[in-house]
């Protein structure tokens, strides 16, 4: 079976006024200010995914009459197992990775700049060898003591001599 991922990116039909397409959206969805905001922020939002042909052109043919362009993608059927992605923006950062915040809060980070760090597959080393230095220690003089052997002889107590100070007296 086919399955399709819908998204609206904030685009109107040519001629359409914004402000009805936006009333428009906004009696479909029964949304309010914060997710119209969202949906008309100019990035790609995903409004559902994994829908049959019918449903995606039902939502199609909604947002036309309201003035939207929807737009309607085939998603693989492999990737349809593994994407379990919310319904959110997913802009994309200048290194081309994609960046799909989980919730509101993290939609505010995805203007941030950060390295684009992947996960190295199984086994790979993540640090390249290099040759270390020799050192020329000489060990010869040393040596392994047996299991259990003392490793050194604490020194025996001394005999503390302690002076006779009975004899000394503090001033008045």
């Amino acid at each position: 079976m086919e399955y399709f991922e819908i998204a609206f990116a904030g685009q109107i039909v040519l001629g359409a006024e914004l402000e009805q397409t936006k009333q428009g959206v906004q009696r479909l969805f029964n949304a309010n200010e914060q997710l119209m905001e969202q949906l008309f922020s100019g990035r790609r939002v995903v409004i559902k995914q994994k829908v049959d042909q019918a449903t995606a052109l039902k939502y199609q043919k909604a947002f036309a009459a309201a003035g939207a362009i929807l737009e309607v993608r085939k998603i693989e059927s492999d990737s349809v197992e593994s994407a379990a992605v919310p319904a959110a923006s997913k802009p994309s950062t200048r290194s081309g990775a994609e960046v799909v915040p989980r919730d509101a809060y993290m939609a505010a980070f995805t203007h941030v700049q950060a390295p684009d760090f992947a996960i190295a597959p199984v086994g790979s080393d993540l640090v390249e060898y290099q040759e270390q230095p020799e050192f020329d220690v000489d060990i010869s003089a040393m040596s392994l003591a047996p299991v259990g052997s003392d490793m050194g002889h604490q020194p025996a107590p001394q005999d503390v001599l302690v002076p006779d100070i009975s004899h000394i007296k503090l001033a008045d």
